[in-house]
């Protein structure tokens, strides 16, 4: 059976429309963390009021012991997909022309689909380590795209979103990018990490530790890298190379991926990456296969958790650099190994999904698909990105893309899939990943951990038009703006307007910016000059919330 269809045919799409903001267009130990923050509410969930209607399906049992039995089987699984540089045009869903994506269009079709869904940060680990915490990044001087071997980002003594479900009774697991740092300082990578994804809420986690394209090439299983000799240990190092490692920069006759700008450290399957390492050959992964492993290794934590309550953040790697999808994909898209690993990351979101339905789990299971930021086509490698996306359009109607200030930074697809729960349609809610913390949190019936998560359920649920009125958004260097309604404001920063190296415009200005998104959501026609008291009252608001 496909369910995807058959919800289709049974709930025909809706608008949920917000007049005030609407743009049309192996068992690991349980680590559990206690919460320091006051109780924010008392009142039932969303869920337990809908469970005692009987609306719902029943579910599993509980893993922890202080959860009862009757009180996890009214719980829904949660899931969290996590694309990374997937812009807002790129999904057939979104209006992509060129490239088609059937499966997560299929997800789109049987839930909501949002057309002011956000993350808050241009880049990686500013915007993962909002979702999980429930906190602006800008808040944290250490909240900037971290290197290979940074220490862990996230305070293992603050409540994070999986920690909060984990209180809840739910088993949490985390498969796919990391990139929030390993560690305290000094990693040694041939012991097992001290301080990572199992010390900050995840019961299980299978990661990479930070990007396809950093150093080290290999994948950690709770705590412990996979496959390792013992007798050929690794080391790494982000400031110089190590004697008689060949690089892309030194051996470039040895990469079969050119370079166009940095990317000059080790070559591993051919290509260069970022970074210094040697040894734990038999350990480095292999590009072509990450969307394999991730695939089966989030199939194992769901069929092995079928029984009870799970959240799983599945973080993809696609269509981030370097873009080596499986020889399955290569040349489907003809858009070159961007677009090929976009279909890469279609397939491995309907995969997952089937085991959902094969282990009769759609009906029980909040899933959401979203993405870290925004697109970037060249980003280091040259696989001809630029040159084959022809009049395919990542950014959607949007101006800038990864990096930026602008639109195109962190306004991303956001999709919210619960099938005989959720009322297909589309919402013009201003929805954000930052309120995932407060959201879950309230339909769980915990206390909000999150210091900037705003509960916007009711929302995600589809049964309010209304989101957030007020967000705060950054490039990913601590370099803020303020989206209000249909209203953003971008304050004067200095600096070049164009990152010459990806060809993308930074947002930077001399001058104030301040948009209508709903009359202008390319940003071409700054009206500061001509609202003023809108403005000054922008301007007022972003200095009083930072």
């Amino acid at each position: 059976m496909d369910f995807r269809k058959e919800e289709l045919i049974q709930h025909p799409v809706s608008r949920i429309q917000n007049p005030e903001s609407s743009i049309q267009n192996p068992e690991s130990s349980l680590v559990t963390c206690h919460s320091t923050h006051p109780m924010k509410h008392t009142q039932p969930s969303p869920w337990t009021i809908l469970a005692a209607s009987g609306l719902v399906l029943q579910g599993g049992c509980a893993p922890k012991d202080q959860i009862s039995h009757e009180e996890n089987r009214d719980k829904p699984n949660i899931v969290v997909i996590l694309a990374d540089d997937l812009g807002f045009g790129d999904l057939s869903c979104y209006g992509a022309v060129r490239l088609h994506t059937p499966n997560i269009d299929r997800l789109a079709a049987g839930g909501l689909r949002f057309s002011n869904g956000y993350c808050t940060a241009a880049t990686s680990t500013p915007s993962r380590f909002s979702l999980l915490t429930g906190q602006y990044a800008w808040r944290n001087d250490r909240a900037r795209v971290l290197p290979g071997d940074a220490p862990l980002l996230i305070d293992p003594s603050v409540t994070t979103l999986p920690g909060m479900l984990q209180d809840a009774g739910y088993v949490t697991g985390i498969v796919g990018k990391w990139h929030l740092g390993l560690g305290t300082g000094t990693i040694d990578w041939n012991r097992p990490v001290q301080a990572g994804p199992n010390q900050v809420g995840f019961d299980y986690s299978y990661i990479m530790p930070a990007t396809n394209d950093r150093c080290p090439t290999v994948f950690i299983e709770n705590g412990i890298i996979v496959g390792l000799n013992p007798l050929d240990p690794i080391t790494v190092n982000y400031k110089e190379n190590f004697p008689g490692e060949p690089t892309g920069k030194d051996y470039p006759d040895r990469i079969r991926m050119g370079l166009t700008q940095g990317h000059a450290g080790t070559i591993v399957n051919g290509i260069s990456r970022i970074g210094f390492m040697k040894g734990g050959t038999r350990a480095r992964w292999t590009d072509e296969n990450m969307a394999d492993t991730f695939l089966l290794k989030a199939q194992e934590f769901i069929t092995a958790n079928s029984d009870r309550p799970f959240f799983l953040y599945y973080a993809l790697h696609e269509p981030h650099v370097p873009r080596v999808p499986n020889q399955r994909f290569v040349g489907r898209s003809g858009l070159g190994p961007r677009g090929d690993a976009i279909l890469e990351a279609d397939w491995a979101v309907g995969e997952f999904l089937e085991r959902l339905d094969e282990l009769g789990l759609i009906h029980s299971t909040l899933v959401i698909f979203t993405s870290d930021n925004g697109p970037v086509l060249d980003d280091g490698y040259a696989d001809q990105a630029m040159e084959l996306n022809g009049s395919h359009t990542p950014c959607g109607p949007m101006r800038g893309g990864k990096y930026s200030l602008f639109e195109a930074g962190t306004h991303v697809p956001f999709i919210v899939s619960w099938p005989g729960t959720i009322q297909p349609g589309i919402s013009d809610a201003l929805v954000c990943q930052v309120d995932l913390t407060a959201s879950f949190a309230a339909l769980v019936g915990q206390p909000n951990p999150g210091p900037d998560s705003e509960n916007v359920l009711e929302a995600l649920l589809g049964r309010s038009p209304a989101g957030r009125t007020c967000l705060i958004l950054e490039n990913g260097n601590g370099r803020t703006v303020l989206r209000e309604n249909e209203w953003i404001m971008i304050p004067p920063y200095p600096g070049r307007q164009l990152y010459e190296d990806v060809n993308i415009e930074t947002g930077f200005s001399v001058d104030y910016q301040l948009y209508n998104l709903i009359l202008d959501s390319g940003q071409k026609e700054n009206l500061a000059a001509h609202k003023t008291e809108k403005l000054n009252q922008m301007v007022e608001e972003l200095k009083r919330r930072r």
